[in-house]
């Protein structure tokens, strides 16, 4: 399965859906398709990219299903949304698309690298996250955070900011164990004391995880 139907699969039934960075559309037809939403935006940054989500939902665009929007991030969209996924973006770009508008009602987000600063940032707002799983499709492990705006002062641990809280599947294991290596790999790098000690520290930290689950 692939990565974009392994993502569709953490999206849940809603009145007013937003794909944020919307790529071609594939999310927002699934939703379309499978009776999830009443009615979308697809929102990217790029005039061109935003073409072909266009071209692919040209139907639903004509009958006023789906709004297509040029924009950066959340800014032409419509706070009141129930549910928006942003994915196939880095963890600070993410962040600071909703430091820049508002936390959505509910939440799907998928960040490439640096899953942690979307922690950091929605549990400072006081969301609640009810989901930080790891997918594979490819080949490669992806990181999915799910949850929605209302939350109940939610803490993570140090190493659960870090690695999320999915310590246990086989793909979360697979992407630790990744990790882990990448990990030794640099220690075998001529490295100052400083950072030497650094990514040995982190190294320990993801083999006691992978040792004991947790």
């Amino acid at each position: 399965m692939g990565r974009i139907e392994k993502l569709c699969g953490y999206l849940g039934e809603c009145n007013t859906f937003a794909d944020v960075g919307c790529d071609h559309g594939y999310c927002t037809r699934y939703m379309l398709d499978n009776g999830l939403c009443g009615r979308a935006f697809v929102s990217d940054i790029s005039a061109k990219c935003l073409e072909k989500a266009e071209k692919l939902l040209e139907k639903h665009i004509a009958c006023g299903r789906v709004t297509p929007v040029c924009c950066n991030g959340l800014e032409k969209i419509d706070p009141a949304v129930d549910l928006v996924l942003i994915a196939g973006m880095g963890g600070d770009e993410i962040a600071a698309i909703l430091r820049a508008a508002f936390v959505p009602e509910n939440f799907v987000f998928q960040p490439m690298k640096n899953a942690r600063a979307v922690r950091e940032f929605l549990l400072s707002a006081g969301a609640a996250i009810t989901a930080d799983e790891v997918f594979e499709s490819g080949g490669k492990y992806y990181r999915v955070i799910k949850g929605a705006r209302s939350g109940e002062g939610q803490q993570y641990s140090e190493t659960q900011l870090e690695y999320g809280l999915d310590f246990k599947s086989e793909s979360a294991r697979g992407y630790l164990y990744e990790e882990y290596q990448k990990k030794l790999s640099y220690l075998e790098r001529p490295l100052s004391g400083a950072a030497r000690d650094k990514i040995l520290a982190e190294a320990r930290v993801l083999g006691g995880i992978l040792r004991d689950g947790k």
